[in-house]
């Protein structure tokens, strides 16, 4: 792998795990909770990026662990948008 690519790789990793960590971190201490549009879209968009990483390292559990925390996030979305849609 060229060095150019394995460093943007490892960028894009970092970024996508610290996407993950805010949107728990913020979470955790009651800044965010599981429905708020940030941490949806940090959850999604850093799982997104790991699986991109997985996908060109080859990391099949990485692959699935990612993608399946990014569908989950989704259904998040989809939860959110359902409980605006009852209480406007």
């Amino acid at each position: 792998m060229p060095y150019r690519v394995f460093m943007l790789l490892q960028l894009i990793s970092v970024a996508g795990a610290l996407m993950v960590l805010a949107a728990y971190g913020l979470n955790q201490s009651g800044v965010w909770r599981e429905l708020h549009s940030g941490y949806l879209t940090l959850n999604i968009v850093g799982s997104l990026l790991l699986g991109i990483v997985a996908i060109a390292d080859g990391r099949a559990g990485f692959i699935l662990l990612e993608f399946a925390w990014a569908a989950l996030g989704i259904l998040g979305v989809i939860r959110a948008f359902r409980a605006r849609q009852h209480h406007p």
